[in-house]
This record gives C-alpha cells, structure tokens and sequence, in this order.
C-alpha cells in the first residue's frame, strides 16, 4: 500500500511538470472527490465508488507516459479528464444520460474521434521510428478509423453483456410508433408485417403484474447502439482525415496538422526528450531528394 500511494505521488508530480494539465486535473479531481463525498454521505454506495473510479482513470495517461515512454500532448491529456469525468461523473452520477437526450451522442462522438488518434498514433510511432516500415498517409488513415470503430463495437459488446448478464440499462431505450417485423407474420413466409401509429403497449408479465408503455413501443437498445456507432464514424471520420493531413504534409493544410499535431502520441528518447522531427516527412524527403 505505500508503494502504491507513492507511485500515485509520483505520477500526480508528472502531471505538475505541465501547468495547463495540471489545473485542469486538479479542478476535475477536486470536483471529484466533492462528488465522492456528497455521495458517500447520501449513502449511494454505487455512486461513490464510480467516483473512486474517475479518481484512479485519471492517472492512465501519466501511468502510459511513465511505463511506455511516450509524451501524451496537452490537449490529448486535457480531452481524456474531461472526458473521464463527463461519462462517470455527469453521466453515470449526476444522470446527464437522461437529463440531456445528446448527451450519450456527444460523448460517443468525442469517443470515436479520439479513439482514432490513440489508433493513429499507435501506427504512427511505428511508421517514424522504423527503418523497415513507410506506410501511406492514406493507410495511416484507414488503419485509425478501424482502430477507432472496433473500439466502438466493443464498447457496444460490453453495454449488451452488462444489460443481459447485469440486469443494467446501458442500452437505452427508444420509443417508437412504428415496427416492422417478420415474426409477426402468421404464414411464417417471411412476410414484413407493419405495424403503425402505435400510441400505448400493454405488458402482462407472468406474476399477473401489467406494464403500460405510454406512446408507442419500446424498442430495446437496438436503435441507441446503431445512433452510437453511427456518431463514433463521424468521429473517426473526421479525426482520420485531419491525420491524413497531418502526414501527408500538405501546405494547404496547416490548421489540419496543427490540430493533428497537439493530439498524436509522441516517442521518448532515452533522456526523456520528445523527438521533435518529424521522421515520416524525412522519410518521404530521402525517397524523393529535391
């Protein structure tokens, strides 16, 4: 246990040797465990350690710069706190889920784009500091959107087992007015059978309980975990394209690569200095010498 607390003291003082990082971690920590309190003395237990959670989360970026030897930018690290604590804190613990309608669409968006610069970065790394691989920027780009929408698949995995297994509702419900569906076709023929301008259903349940959903059906998760994955490709889309920009060098593009570069991963050097080259670009030179 002491080993650990001064581990966590050792990585909260990488924090520090940024001044931007470190207020925006220290005003979401103390937010935090504010929360953690206000929960803990309510006695929602669940709450509490959600919190304990987001606490520990937010040390991952100095725990991955420390242990891979990477430098995570600024803004790359600042997007991953708000980030962690507009899931756990606003979403889970303050229900911003179901206050504000966009708000999982939002997140998933932001999820999906920054998923795409880790991806980015993974292969990035590998196509600077090796003399073996020159990848395209075109294929830089594709490889960042599959990294980026596996991810989401297999959030939406975790969601479905979580609300099978665990009898939670990560997947949220929509309710809708109309249904199409071949099940309900009495030939068995496969015929699409619709059913429209659906106002109420009437559940009986087993026990003799009766559940009345009020406005039409309730479609269960399948359209929530299609609208996720739809806005995860916005942002995969959009983060790919800016990381194609920023390899491809182009001039025409200097507001592309300036934003790709505040968010793609760097490698360390042995003094713990970032290399600052930009080793695709002298790559592509050596190819083609002026």
């Amino acid at each position: 246990m002491k080993k650990l607390r001064k581990y966590i003291k050792y990585l909260e003082d990488r924090i520090k040797a940024d001044k931007k990082t470190f207020i925006i971690y220290s005003i979401l920590r103390t937010l935090v465990i504010l929360c953690a309190v206000r929960q803990l003395v309510m006695h929602h237990y669940e709450s509490f350690f959600t919190c304990i959670m987001a606490l520990g989360l937010f040390l991952i970026p100095s725990f991955l710069e420390d242990h891979f030897k990477i430098e995570i930018p600024t803004l790359f690290q600042m997007a991953i706190y708000v980030f962690i604590f507009s899931t756990s804190i606003l979403g889970e613990v303050d229900a911003f889920y179901t206050k504000i309608p966009a708000w999982d669409s939002i997140l998933h968006t932001i999820n999906g784009f920054l998923a795409a610069a880790v991806g980015f970065s993974l292969v990035d790394l590998l196509n600077r500091h090796s003399d073996r691989v020159n990848l395209s920027p075109f294929y830089l780009a594709v490889t960042a959107f599959c990294f980026s929408m596996t991810i989401g698949v297999l959030w939406e995995f975790f969601e479905c087992s979580c609300d099978l297994f665990l009898g939670t509702d990560m997947q949220k419900d929509f309710i809708i007015q109309t249904i199409h569906s071949v099940t309900l076709d009495p030939t068995a023929s496969q015929k699409v059978i619709t059913v429209k301008n659906i106002t109420d259903t009437l559940i009986h349940t087993a026990d003799g309980q009766s559940v009345t959903i009020q406005g039409g059906y309730l479609d269960i998760g399948l359209l929530d975990t299609m609208k996720d994955l739809f806005v995860n490709f916005i942002g995969a889309v959009v983060f790919s394209v800016i990381g194609y920009f920023y390899v491809s060098g182009r001039e025409k593009a200097g507001r592309a690569r300036k934003i790709a570069k505040s968010l793609i991963i760097r490698k360390m050097n042995e003094e713990n200095e970032v290399f600052e080259e930009d080793v695709t670009e002298n790559k592509e030179e050596e190819k083609n010498p002026a």
